[in-house]
């Protein structure tokens, strides 16, 4: 049997509401004194680079699950699961928006993928390659990679696809 998981990224990704409300309850009420005190921050926006792909597997009876590192993109098997080659890939995020800014990037605990004939597999353990304390570089820019753990029942052949769901906010 063979398994071909491929993960379509959606995106999703919040602007920094809580400054502003944080400037209204500050006390001073002239809006231009407001602005003056803290520059406007530039919305965020997240394009993806590259798609998260765990790449062509063969699972047995037992399953099994593929991980893929985001700092080394390696590919590790475990269980009843064999490599038929191809490329695993990590997905790769850009974030724009203030330079300089602190931003907070949140992934799911996990993620079901969807294959044919009502088959499912999930991915868990997402996990970026950044710091403890991310921020945007001077030209206002934020590239990182992400991986994680695909999870395999059984026999379960198939194209698997499914969304993961990013929120990327400033601190």
């Amino acid at each position: 049997m063979k398994l071909r998981a491929c993960l379509t990224l959606g995106f999703l990704f919040a602007a920094p509401a809580s400054a502003a409300a944080q400037c209204l309850l500050c006390g001073n009420a002239d809006p231009a004194a407001r602005s003056a005190s803290r520059p406007a921050e530039a919305p965020l926006r997240v394009e993806v680079d590259t798609q998260l792909d765990f790449s062509r597997v063969a699972v047995g009876a037992a399953g099994g699950t593929v991980d893929l590192d985001p700092l080394s993109g390696a590919r590790r098997l475990s269980g009843d699961v064999i490599d038929l080659g191809g490329f695993a890939v990590t997905g790769t995020v850009t974030v724009r928006g203030e330079p300089g800014a602190a931003v907070r990037v949140l992934l799911p605990a996990a993620v079901d993928l969807e294959g044919g004939y009502g088959r499912s597999a999930r991915v868990t353990g997402l996990v970026t390659d950044l710091s403890a304390a991310p921020r945007l570089g001077p030209d206002g820019r934020l590239q990182f990679r992400f991986g994680g753990r695909l999870r395999i029942a059984g026999l379960d052949d198939g194209d698997y696809r499914g969304r993961i769901p990013v929120t990327v906010e400033y601190q």
